[in-house]
């Protein structure tokens, strides 16, 4: 039975319309996770919302507690996860207040614990990370988009960094020649930690700033705050009506 679980981003502290009906906090093996999972009903279909900075937000990317987040997840059985990611545009037709639902990411972290296998048991796991985001929940988002008449681009390389500093031009210009066409800061680990979890994992990025160099004015939090403020509404309308089609009991 699929059972789905969002992870919120910058910008969406709460899951607009969900009636919370409990609020769980799992013990993992890796420590605590971000913030309280909440459950609740979604247009009357059961979800968890885990907000990944926790809330208020205070926690930076490099800090985020990616495995106990997902090991909490799967624990209250959660089996699939629509991410939600801020991000800065790269490509030309990742303009602020387009969302993007990416099927390529390149990694360029450092220093996150960023794997559950620790080799205690003998063996090396080696996932198939070819595909990062599972492509039957991606089709699925693009879907709900369709239904309910949101615009989305079905395509795109997102490029994970470190932060919480924002890149400097230099580092775009690079991720461009490398194929990224949007920049954030939290999709992985998360990414492969799900794949490790068998779980089906889909990211809904918003882009927020045209990246470093590419924009007329200096990035910042209010330029962002506005999109985030307004995207915020049309991704909760776009999982309503993924919950809808999808988990609808």
């Amino acid at each position: 039975m699929k059972q789905l679980g969002i992870i919120g981003g910058t910008g969406v502290s709460d899951l607009d319309g969900l009636a919370r009906v409990a609020s769980h906090r799992p013990d993992t093996p890796f420590g605590a996770s971000s913030g309280a999972i909440e459950e609740g009903l979604l247009d009357d279909c059961r979800v968890f919302f885990l907000q990944r900075h926790g809330r208020p937000a205070l926690i930076p990317p490099h800090l985020v507690n990616y495995r106990a987040n997902l090991w909490a997840l799967q624990s209250l059985g959660v089996t699939e996860i629509v991410a939600i990611n801020a991000v800065g545009g790269i490509a030309a037709a990742m303009q602020p207040g387009v969302l993007v639902i990416p099927d390529q990411l390149v990694d360029y972290t450092w220093g996150r614990e960023h794997t559950f296998d620790d080799g205690s048991d003998g063996q090396l796991r080696h996932i198939d990370f070819t595909e990062p985001y599972s492509r039957e929940l991606r089709m699925a988002l693009l879907a709900a988009a369709r239904s309910c008449d949101i615009a989305c681009q079905g395509a795109a390389v997102h490029g994970v960094t470190q932060g919480p500093r924002l890149e400097t031009a230099a580092e775009i210009r690079r991720m461009a020649a490398d194929g990224c066409d949007v920049v954030g800061m939290t999709g992985m680990p998360e990414a492969s930690l799900a794949r490790e979890l068998g779980l089906a994992y889909a990211s809904v990025c918003m882009v927020v700033n045209p990246a470093a160099g590419l924009g007329q004015e200096p990035i910042s939090l209010a330029m962002m705050r506005e999109i985030l403020e307004r995207e915020a509404g049309v991704v909760a309308r776009l999982l309503r009506s993924l919950v809808g089609q999808r988990y609808r009991r």
